[in-house]
């Protein structure tokens, strides 16, 4: 990622408040046979050793842990907040260059593989969390010996993450009054209007 010091998000709660809001990522692997990218949900696990690490579980379709190969090497994942378009119609006559805003992390580290109890678990947990804020919530257990046999599918995988790039650009460069005209246009504009952005700026500008 570009090295933008303005914008460095290195605040390990705020990286997994990242995460946790925006669960979709990218993995990428450097494998032998060139790199292979794969889009799959990531949820965060406590470590009760070390509270500020950032571990993510998650699987993979068979056979992408073949393609990946996955547990041979360290893989990056790619976390991707809100984000969008910045006009310069927003800023003052003199600026002119517009600009993206976003809030993305790159993660690295070594996927484990989960063994097929522990990826059964994980899964069973994954469902569960999507889906607590339904008002029926679906579970695995409806069907242990179905989802099990869909589980076959699958390879869980655990990451205990060594580093991380993060950014959250938001327009910190600019002056509070522009900022909240940007704010404003991201909320309520009609061309380009992106709330959770907005929502994401007004975090950044109230602290």
């Amino acid at each position: 990622m570009r090295h933008t010091p303005t914008f460095v998000l290195s605040d390990v709660d705020e990286v997994k408040r990242l995460i946790r809001e925006n669960p979709w990522a990218t993995i990428v692997s450097h494998t032998s046979d060139g790199l292979v990218a794969s889009h799959y949900p990531v949820v965060l696990e406590p470590d009760e050793i070390d509270p500020e690490a950032i571990v993510l579980v998650s699987h993979v379709g068979r056979p992408d842990e073949r393609s990946h190969e996955l547990g041979r090497h360290e893989v990056l994942v790619v976390v991707q907040g809100p984000h969008g378009y910045v006009s310069p119609g927003w800023y003052p006559s003199e600026q002119i260059i517009p600009t993206w805003n976003h809030v993305t992390a790159h993660l690295w580290g070594t996927p484990e593989i989960l063994t097929d109890d522990e990826n059964f678990r994980v899964l069973g947990e994954l469902v569960d969390h999507f889906e607590r804020v339904m008002p029926n919530p679906s579970t695995l257990t409806l069907d242990e010996q179905g989802s099990r046999r869909v589980a076959k599918g699958t390879v869980g995988i655990r990451l205990r993450v060594t580093r991380f790039d993060a950014r959250a650009k938001l327009s910190q460069n600019k002056a509070p009054e522009v900022v909240d005209g940007i704010v404003d246009e991201l909320e309520h504009g009609e061309h380009y209007a992106q709330p959770a952005l907005a929502a994401e700026m007004r975090r950044v500008r109230d602290r």
